[in-house]
């Protein structure tokens, strides 16, 4: 027993120490994408470097929950990993899904609804100390998880006729994710941090941030004139 408690806790360490390792590969990761030309080889391949380090993370998270149950910490890994999710799945499966794919979006944003729902409800009942603690902090992030869920789910039964839809989900998607990350950077580290601050800032300040970004580029793309549906449109007598 005791060999077999000594085993699992070298286990343990490993995947905890994968986790870190991915976590702060996802932090480094992430800007160069960002300031990478958009659509560019680059910004490609770091993306999709960004989304697998993002995969580990989430999976290696779960690993140690399970190891060591906290349903708040496997609740909000959940939804960090459907951010990165949605991101990258907006960009590399376009247009509606049908068969596996349309069972995998619908089951990843379920999924991510449902523990949102549950990090609410349990931030406003808080059922214990340690939920009183964390009321807000839980909150704030499974309003955010229900808005992005649920934002999904409504554009699966009701795809958007605008074309750049996907970009801007795709922009979305990660940028929240980047959030989610910078979060648990924070929360490890910047320990002299009250909780809740140490939890929240990334939030308070990527938040309005990533939308003026968003707002940015659907400026810049509606300044745009095709050439194409100039030269299309019909002639009036």
């Amino acid at each position: 027993m005791v060999a077999y408690a000594a085993a699992m806790a070298r286990v343990i360490d490993a995947v905890r120490m994968v986790h870190i390792a991915a976590g702060f590969a996802a932090l480094l990761i992430a800007p160069v994408a960002m300031v990478s030309t958009k659509g560019g080889p680059a910004h490609r391949r770091w993306g999709r470097f960004y989304y697998r380090a993002m995969t580990v993370v989430a999976v290696s998270a779960l690993l140690l929950t399970f190891a060591r149950p906290n349903l708040f910490l496997t609740m909000v890994a959940v939804l960090s990993f459907y951010a990165a999710f949605l991101g990258y799945r907006a960009i590399t499966a376009p247009g509606p899904r049908r068969g596996r794919g349309q069972v995998v979006d619908w089951g990843m944003a379920l999924i991510t609804l449902a523990a949102s729902t549950d990090l609410v409800v349990l931030g406003v009942l808080a059922p214990s100390a340690w939920w009183r603690r964390m009321a807000i902090v839980s909150v704030v992030l499974g309003t955010a998880g229900v808005a992005l869920a649920g934002r999904a789910i409504i554009r699966m039964l009701w795809p958007p006729k605008d074309p750049r839809a996907r970009l801007f989900t795709h922009m979305i998607g990660m940028l929240t994710s980047y959030i989610a990350t910078l979060t648990a950077f924070s929360v490890v580290n910047f320990t002299l941090l009250p909780v809740t601050v140490r939890w929240l800032w990334p939030t308070a300040l990527g938040v309005p941030l990533m939308q003026a970004w968003v707002a940015f580029y659907r400026r810049r793309l509606d300044r745009r004139v095709e050439p194409a549906a100039i030269v299309a449109e019909p002639t009036r007598p």
